[in-house]
């Protein structure tokens, strides 16, 4: 009886290990960070939630977006959009085609939404 008892312990051990892996390898702030690192893009964001912030980041550096809720003319969509680098130090090199390209991003999951950046990043897309 004992021994049927460990076995039971040990595979529940190794399903539990396996799904923690899974979840570990599937977790979207593990990826945000690792795309930080490699200075690749990644647009983290949870859409059903609409309090929540998005992140992306682009050449290594750390963005953060501010969704607020409005109406178009169909339905209460995400109207406005104000975006900001965490540290502003990040953004030397950056050029004027790099935010439009995170502007043309964001416009894939928020179409309806006008961006606003905050300084310095609203003087350079002026």
């Amino acid at each position: 009886m004992i021994v049927i008892l460990i076995r039971f312990l040990i595979v529940a051990l190794i399903i539990y290990l396996f799904y923690r892996g899974i979840a570990y390898l599937m977790d979207p702030k593990r990826k945000l960070d690792d795309a930080r690192k490699h200075s690749s893009y990644y647009f983290y964001d949870d859409r059903k939630n609409v309090r929540k912030n998005f992140f992306i980041t682009y050449k290594g550096a750390l963005f953060e977006g501010e969704k607020y809720l409005g109406t178009t003319k169909t339905a209460l969509e995400i109207v406005s959009i104000f975006v900001w680098s965490k540290d502003p130090m990040e953004l030397q090199g950056f050029t004027r085609d790099d935010f439009l390209f995170m502007e043309k991003e964001i416009l894939k999951n928020y179409p309806d939404a006008g961006i606003s950046w905050k300084n310095p990043i609203e003087q350079l897309m002026k």
